[in-house]
């Protein structure tokens, strides 16, 4: 479990830690006009392999998954570091993204195999945790590193812990023989590559590098429909699919798998902009906004890891149904928040929104894997994680539209026409990096940094109220989450082939030894 932490927190530490230390790249390598690529290209790599590293670990086991995965993502870490070009540094990204990609669904995958359901909530409540530990802690990290060292230790600081794990995980990590079964669904890979790549860049280049009625856009948009098609047939049609249908008959996974896009839409669209918030509206250093961010976490952790613990008298339905409007509430007192506010009211809103996090997210999946069939337990999980990945992508691409549209309308009613017409972007970001920047600032006048920092408050605290509302859709589907009793061990290491009939005859004794036995037989 160490192992698998470890390798879960490096690879969604990646996703947030490069946020804070990016101006300090840019001043470095140049490139400005590439620099969201920092983000799609790490993005884009591990969305696409989360699905195919699932259903791999489910046919080779999880080992040989796990440790290409670390192994991958070490190397891109190491290479980054000597990046001498912004094209370098994005490739390496997307080496990391492509190792990042197989941990995570991978890690989950594990527990499932190691713990019944009545047993694996306390560890998916810990796998939450640090997933919130990384989401919110990634910022300061980045902006401690650059305050203190230098950018390349940005990528660097993940090697020690990255060895370490490898280490632990090459030791412990339960050795699954691979078995023999149909052959792999190359198609398939081929197909949802296709379709997700497209999809993924035209959500992320769209309204911002290019027009949405561009050429290009509506190309791609169009070619990522095609290959949806494309790879449905050709699933439909496989011997062994990467991603089997037959999942979204369950009822469970398909509201949990909705449920964890909602969420991901309204969470990372709000945390995503609130390091700018914290430093350009309330005047923050990179490091303290980071540390500000630290009661987001706690309170994911306390929820996370407290319902882990009582899961196993209380079920799942109680924190799927508290979760979204806890989380809604405190998005919405985020969005009370100006450029006079006390840092403590931002720590005490935060937290509220980490507790409803926390009550959530780990619980979905903890849901679905309870009736899910042992064989296909890599591939539901991995199916789940790619929706909250997606939903992420799309939440931080609609909430930057937003955004930047607000900012226009907020610039023009609080600068005259004249003054407005001075500004070299409207853009929210470009905008916050030049109120952050002692230099810039210095030549622009005072009534005009204040108009600036007037329109970003309306507009990020817009965002927030938007969040809210997107969050407390995911009561509904929270709703429609059938109630399933978590198994036991005894029932879960003797149910039958389809993982849905307990065996009657497999008494106690024969179930430990059963669960003792996944070190040695596959999960097929």
């Amino acid at each position: 479990m160490l192992g698998l932490t470890l390798g879960m927190l490096l690879a969604s530490l990646d996703q947030t830690v490069v946020g804070t230390s990016l101006p300090r790249i840019v001043a470095v390598l140049g490139g400005m006009e590439l620099f969201s690529w920092l983000f799609t290209a790490y993005m884009l790599a591990q969305t696409i392999t989360i699905p195919i590293a699932g259903k791999l670990s489910d046919r080779m086991g999880r080992k040989p998954i796990f440790m290409a995965g670390m192994v991958l993502f070490m190397a891109g870490s190491l290479i980054a570091g000597f990046s001498t070009s912004m094209e370098m540094l994005i490739v390496c990204r997307f080496i990391q993204g492509l190792g990042g990609g197989a941990l995570i669904p991978v890690a989950m995958a594990t527990v499932a195999d190691l713990y019944a359901p009545q047993d694996r909530g306390k560890i998916q409540g810990m796998l939450g945790a640090v997933f919130a530990l990384s989401t919110v802690i990634g910022p300061f990290i980045g902006g401690f590193i650059v305050d203190n060292w230098d950018w390349d230790w940005v990528f660097w600081v993940n090697l020690p812990i990255g060895i370490f794990a490898l280490i632990v995980a090459s030791v412990k990590f339960p050795a699954l023989e691979r078995q023999e079964t149909a052959p792999v669904d190359l198609l398939g890979i081929v197909t949802l590559v296709g379709a997700l790549a497209p999809g993924l860049l035209a959500l992320t280049w769209g309204g911002t590098t290019y027009p949405w009625t561009s050429p290009l856009i509506l190309g791609m948009v169009a070619f990522s429909g095609i290959m949806i098609a494309a790879f449905i047939v050709v699933e439909r049609r496989a011997a062994d699919p990467l991603l089997p249908f037959g999942l979204f008959r369950e009822s469970i996974f398909t509201m949990g798998s909705a449920g964890l896009f909602i969420m991901a839409v309204g969470m990372f669209g709000v945390i995503g902009f609130l390091p700018l918030f914290l430093q350009a509206v309330m005047g923050m250093s990179a490091t303290n906004s980071g540390m500000l961010t630290i009661p987001l976490m706690i309170g994911s952790m306390v929820t996370s890891i407290t319902s882990g613990f009582l899961l196993k008298r209380t079920g799942y339905k109680p924190w799927l149904l508290i979760g979204p409007p806890i989380m809604a509430a405190g998005m919405f007192l985020l969005s009370t928040l100006h450029a006079g506010s006390s840092p403590l009211e931002a720590v005490i809103y935060q937290a509220i929104v980490g507790l409803g996090m926390g009550a959530v997210m780990s619980n979905y999946i903890v849901a679905a894997q309870n009736v899910m069939p042992k064989s296909e337990m890599g591939v539901a999980t991995s199916a789940m994680s790619l929706f909250r990945s997606i939903g992420g992508t799309v939440g931080i691409t609609l909430f930057g539209a937003v955004l930047n549209n607000r900012m226009v309308a907020e610039i023009g009613a609080n600068l005259p026409a004249e003054a407005a017409e001075l500004l070299p972007t409207t853009s929210a970001n470009e905008l916050g990096n030049i109120l952050l920047d002692p230099e810039l600032a210095a030549i622009i006048p005072a009534f005009i940094q204040e108009a600036i920092r007037l329109s970003l408050q309306n507009s990020i605290t817009y965002l927030f109220l938007i969040g809210a509302i997107i969050v407390a859709f995911s009561f509904i589907t929270s709703a429609l989450v059938r109630k399933v009793p978590l198994k036991s061990t005894e029932e879960y290491y003797g149910t039958g082939a389809e993982g849905h009939e307990i065996s009657e005859e497999t008494p106690g004794d024969d179930a430990k030894e059963a669960r003792a036995s996944v070190t040695e037989v596959p999960d097929r």
